[in-house]
């Protein structure tokens, strides 16, 4: 039985790794501003095209889990994903790339709601360790994609003329392959696919605490998310005068703690409170603020990058998998409110383009501190 959930579990972990294919849209929102010469509030219009999409999908998104499954649903996600990877194959005019991550984000939208419940029914004990062991699987996806773009864009490696986004093509081979191992793996489904739901009983779980809460917490954690991915960079440009492809190695700072935070979480959650382990999270995250803030040199700076990578890599986990089992019977449609909190990786980002605009991207870190505060209020609802 164990080693039949071990095998069911490796195309699932597969499509983490490709549900991390979203963030790269940090770096290369940056790599088109270079390239088309736009402000940073244009070039915020990237991360917070994708996470639009969370917005009107992800309800509906949990609606059509109960018609054709959780499997199909993730299937259809990497089909949508793959095709977002295949245009900036023919060129990267800014019209282009916003259709790229616009599909890029309807694809997340679908992979992000229907991946974490399928989880839960291949894996019925230690839900928050799994589903962090899945973020740790999907940071790995998230911290190489700075890499490859920078690698891309100075040529060492093979990036037949597409320079940065050579990234495409390659994440792109890997969702085709995520999308053929699952196809060929049997996961039974459970008792809610084929059950009715409409738009207004989704939206009505809004009106449980718990639910309304952990939607603002996760609007907080992927705006603090989605905010360092793409401001890290720019923060080293501003007090460093460094380059862009120098600067690039802060979001993959980001993304390694990240994934050590994952991998390490995991571990934590099953041995320690989860009240105990959200509440250093939150700290770490806190602390980060203050050296973005201040910060005028790379040590200070780096150190910043690291602790909101490691503090921000459990939140997600936490606040999912308390609302996932706050409403059990309704698993569906409240994934797919917590997905749509996703949300704020449109809000976040275009409230601190237009703040670094004004005041430098001391203004942008400002925007991400009240999302971290939001956080230390959320601490109570965290059950032992």
């Amino acid at each position: 039985m164990m080693k039949a959930i071990k095998l069911t579990l490796v195309p699932v972990m597969l499509c983490f790794f490709a549900m991390g294919f979203v963030d790269m849209v940090g770096i290369a929102s940056n790599y088109v501003k270079a390239d088309l010469g736009i402000n940073d509030a244009t070039a915020n219009m990237f991360p917070s095209l994708v996470f639009f999409w969370f917005l009107l999908f992800s309800v509906p998104t949990g609606m059509l889990m109960n018609k054709i499954g959780k499997k199909r649903t993730v299937l259809l996600s990497l089909l949508v994903t793959i095709v977002s990877l295949v245009l900036p194959l023919f060129g990267e005019s800014f019209g282009l790339m916003l259709v790229t991550f616009s599909l890029l984000g309807i694809g997340n939208t679908l992979m992000q709601t229907s991946l974490n419940p399928l989880v839960s029914v291949v894996i019925k004990g230690n839900l928050a360790a799994t589903l962090t062991f899945g973020q740790f699987v999907k940071a790995i996806a998230s911290f190489l994609a700075p890499y490859i773009a920078m690698w891309g864009a100075m040529g060492a490696l093979p990036s037949f003329g597409y320079g940065w986004r050579v990234l495409f093509p390659i994440y792109m081979i890997i969702g085709m392959a995520a999308a053929a191992f699952l196809s060929v793996t049997s996961i039974p489904e459970d008792e809610e696919t084929g059950k009715a739901s409409s738009l207004a009983d989704s939206v009505k779980l809004l009106g449980k605490p718990i639910v309304l809460l952990s939607f603002i917490g996760i609007m907080c954690h992927v705006g603090v998310d989605v905010g360092t991915n793409t401001t890290a960079p720019k923060i080293l440009m501003e007090r460093l005068g460094w380059t862009l492809n120098d600067a690039a190695f802060a979001t993959s700072l980001y993304f390694i703690f990240r994934t050590v935070g994952c991998l390490t979480g995991s571990f934590f959650l099953r041995v320690m409170k989860a009240r105990t382990f959200f509440v250093i999270s939150v700290s770490m995250m806190a602390l980060s603020m203050v050296g973005m803030f201040v910060g005028t040199n790379q040590t200070l700076l780096y150190a910043a990058i690291a602790l909101v990578g490691y503090g921000n890599s459990n939140v997600f986990s936490i606040v999912f998998s308390q609302a996932l089992l706050s409403v059990p019977e309704s698993k569906n449609e409240v994934s797919g409110l917590m997905i749509m909190g996703l949300f704020g990786g449109t809000v976040f980002p275009l409230l601190m383009g237009f703040a670094s605009d004004a005041v430098g991207q001391v203004g942008a870190v400002a925007v991400m501190a009240v999302g971290v505060a939001y956080l230390f209020t959320y601490v109570n609802k965290v059950k032992q």
